[in-house]
């Protein structure tokens, strides 16, 4: 997405659309640093860090499942688009509300059960965490491993919402475009 086209965003889409971007960018920058700490470490000074690995890990599974919707939102998902290509835009439009629903419902299952799943592992701590903060301070860190599990009901309850906001964007242009004359214009070079 453009700043174009972010301007013409609501405030909090705007907000929510730099804090994913952040959010990309910043859980990136800590998994290379990591992998590079890790690789400096077994190969220069011939040890491990056990928790690379893990850490690695946990921020791809919260990276994977936070950045489908906004991929989505940018048109960055693998689609086969011959059939819509072939269709009018209301046609299109019914095609899209009708591949929504199972969709949608997949969405709501993953939710749901991604929330009780990560409900039923709260007492489980993450190893890694606990491994870092115990070195640090000596003590040991209850940091529950149902904050890694958690992102699964997160990203799919984000991508349903991104999934409904297209398809209410397409309603509006759609029904914008009948109420307007056509307007043919010439294409930009």
């Amino acid at each position: 997405m453009t700043p174009e086209h972010d301007a013409n965003l609501p405030a909090i889409l705007r907000w929510y659309t730099k804090a994913i971007r952040f959010f990309a960018g910043t859980s990136l920058l800590v998994i290379v640093v990591v992998v590079l700490a890790q690789v400096l470490a077994r190969y220069v000074f011939n040890t491990s860090l056990i928790w690379a690995e893990e850490l690695c890990r946990y921020l791809l599974i919260w990276q994977t499942f936070l950045l489908a919707g906004y991929a989505f939102q940018r048109g960055e998902m693998v689609a086969v688009d011959i059939i819509p290509n072939l269709l009018s835009p209301k046609a299109n439009f019914v095609l899209k509300l009708i591949l929504a629903v199972p969709i949608l419902w997949f969405l709501w299952v993953l939710t749901t059960s991604g929330y009780a799943y990560s409900q039923r592992f709260s007492n489980q701590i993450i190893p890694a965490f606990d491994f870092i903060w115990n070195s640090i301070t000596g003590k040991r860190a209850a940091v529950p491993i149902s904050l890694v599990y958690i992102s699964v009901a997160i990203g799919c309850a984000l991508l349903a919402m991104h999934i409904i906001g297209a398809l209410v964007a397409d309603f509006l242009a759609l029904r914008s475009h009948k109420e307007q004359p056509a307007q043919h214009h010439m294409p930009e070079f």
